[in-house]
């Protein structure tokens, strides 16, 4: 009897994991291991950006779901903590892509409960990459979070406060890592 709860355990373990790992993230602006467009590029402190956030699509998420998270990260951030770029949080289950600038507070192209978190610019919204003149390229990682819950975090929470809660409420993840560097000020 307890044999065969455990291989009933594994069982579906196993294809849980298998499930999530069908989860997918795609982007027509982004591309894994490629440079970041001019337009994904933040537009201030000294960088000459368009500031809008990428289109995005998922598919495959679990059927747990109960809401999709969005965030852009720079772990390669001098700061030694890295660096939040976007967190988009409580996206409904019934949603699976974000159009081109949705990021922008003012561009009315969210889904209705859906919040935004502040960036470590201290702005709510998309921020764009703008990583110091001559850095190594730092990565940036697009993520959607599949959670088996909503966030309690409102639009003030930072992008680590978001993160402690997605951590706890993750069931599936996918990820696109793209990257940046600047050699001039007219980038």
């Amino acid at each position: 009897m307890i044999k065969n709860i455990l291989i009933l355990i594994i069982l579906a373990v196993f294809s849980l994991n298998t499930y999530a790992n069908n989860f997918q993230l795609l982007s027509v602006n982004i591309t894994s291991g490629k440079e970041i467009s001019h337009a994904q590029v933040f537009n201030g402190l000294g960088c000459h950006g368009l500031n809008m956030s990428p289109q995005l699509s998922w598919s495959n998420a679990p059927t747990s779901t109960k809401s999709f998270v969005v965030t852009m990260y720079d772990p390669d951030a001098s700061s030694g903590k890295g660096w939040w770029h976007w967190v988009l949080f409580n996206i409904p289950v019934n949603v699976n892509h974000l159009d081109e600038n949705a990021g922008n507070p003012q561009s009315g192209k969210l889904p209705a409960s859906a919040l935004q978190g502040k960036t470590d610019f201290g702005l709510n919204g998309y921020n764009g990459p703008c990583p110091p003149i001559g850095d190594k390229p730092h990565r940036y990682i697009v993520t959607v979070y599949a959670l088996n819950n909503t966030l309690p975090p409102d639009a003030k929470s930072s992008g680590e406060l978001a993160d402690s809660y997605i951590q706890k409420y993750k069931i599936a993840s996918a990820s696109i890592i793209a990257v940046y560097h600047r050699e001039s000020l007219t980038q």
